[in-house]
This record gives structure tokens, sequence and C-alpha cells, in this order.
């Protein structure tokens, strides 16, 4: 990243409205920030609109009001300098492990690269992700927890700006989502990515996030918002961890006394 790039928002949206053809809208009057290298995570319960948003702010749909700046250059389609991660791995079955995290490379809006450069991209992205030794395997003989490895991988060899996360860890077992849960913060600042994740885990969002941002109400809104302080791994401190959680949770509730 630019020392120009460095010292400016990766990602500014600013009064973002959005609606179906003929339905009320999902959410209005959201303005956000994302720093490079901010973890943020965007929380809320079912049917607030996080999801939507996040399409919106990764380009993938057009907002019906409002403005999307992405690394100071305006939003109007999906970056080749994003990535996506969903809740789902969504591997190729044909494909092997490298070649699932290798894939889209090679997809004409990416800036082009050399062979040893895609090799290498591919290797460090599956290294990171703990999965070396596995390059050879099909996504039949992987568990869930290692399918997850290999899209986080796939998302990562793209060297993202931002890395869009949605409920990426939702589907597995709480063992398996801690461990990729301490795995997403270690990748994402070894790669000096910004992560814009959604989830509905308050226990979730205070493990990983550098800052939460509470959305509620119909449309949807952002209703509050924490910095999190607290060092890493926020497991050794209990008490700062569950008065936050408290907190955050009693927000929650009140703005769904108040709907």
């Amino acid at each position: 990243m630019s020392e120009h790039l460095a010292d400016h928002p990766a990602l500014q949206a600013s009064a973002l409205r959005f609606a179906y053809p003929g339905s009320a809208a999902t959410f209005d009057n959201i303005s956000l920030t994302i720093r490079p290298r901010e973890i943020v995570c965007l929380l809320g319960g079912s049917g607030c609109g996080k999801s939507t948003l996040l399409r919106v702010l990764a380009g993938l749909q057009a907002p019906s009001a409002g403005q999307i700046s992405f690394l100071d250059a305006p939003l109007t389609e999906p970056s080749p300098r994003s990535a996506l991660v969903f809740q789902q791995a969504s591997l190729l079955p044909w494909l092997t492990v490298a070649g699932n995290v290798g894939f889209g490379l090679d997809f004409s809006r990416q800036p082009h690269i050399t062979p040893a450069q895609r090799a290498q991209r591919v290797q460090q992205a599956i290294d990171a992700v703990g999965l070396a030794g596995c390059e050879g395997r099909y996504p039949a003989a992987l568990s869930g927890g290692m399918a997850q490895r290999v899209a986080l991988a796939r998302a990562l060899a793209r060297e993202p700006e931002l890395l869009f996360a949605d409920e990426p860890f939702s589907a597995l077992d709480a063992i398996t989502r801690a461990e990729m849960q301490t795995l997403l913060v270690e990748v994402v600042h070894r790669w000096h990515s910004a992560v814009l994740l959604v989830t509905h885990d308050i226990d979730e969002a205070i493990l990983v996030a550098d800052r939460i941002v509470l959305m509620g109400g119909q449309p949807g809104r952002i209703v509050r918002e924490w910095q999190v302080d607290l060092p890493q791994p926020r497991i050794a401190h209990a008490a700062a961890v569950s008065a936050l959680r408290l907190e955050i949770l009693a927000a929650l509730l009140g703005e769904r006394s108040s709907a």
C-alpha cells in the first residue's frame, strides 16, 4: 500500500440508501468509513439490512442513493483490489486446493502477473491459512473448517486492500469457528488488508474487531459504534470482554424494543 493510500480511507460511503423496486427501503442514510488495516464488524439482528449493505459497499449492487468511494475513486462495480468471503466456501469441486486458491487470478480485470508470481501468491496464501501440504487435495476431502480456510486463502491470493466477509464462520462448530476468528485477525494484519465483517454474533465481533458498528431498525440504520482497544488475544481479558458484551447486548435489545 502506498503512503498516499495509507493516509486515506480504504472505503468511504455517505448517505447510502437501498430499496428493491416497488419495496420499502432496506436501509437508509448510511454513512461509513473504513480505514486501511482496520477490521470493522457490522453487527445486527436478522432483517436489518447488513448483508445487503455489504453487497452494496462491495459493488455487487448499486445503491438507490448515496455515494461510495474506494481507494479515493468512485465505486460503481466490484473492484479487483477487493475480495469477498461468504458463509459457504463455494469451492469448485473439480479443482484442487491450489487450483481453488488461484482461481480468478487470471481473470481479465485482475492485474497481470507472471506464472511465477501467481504460484508464489497461491503458495503464500495456502501457507498463511495453515494448509501447507494440502495443495493437491480436492474439496470432497476437506472438512468444513478446511474449506473455509481455502476460501479465505483464495481471497488473500488477490492481495486485497479490503476484504468483505459475510458471516463466513457461522456454519462452523464452536472450536473451528474460534480458530478461524483467530486466523482472520492474524492473516489480515499480516496482509495489511482492511476488513468489513458482517456478523450477528456479539462475541465474534468483540474478539476480532477494531471497531463495531451496530445496525438496527427498519429501514436499517447505524445505531451505535464502539472502538475496541483491547489487546489480542481478547479471550485473555475476560472481564473487559464481558462488560463490552453486556453494553452491546443492551443496545441491541434497546433498539429492538423501540422498533
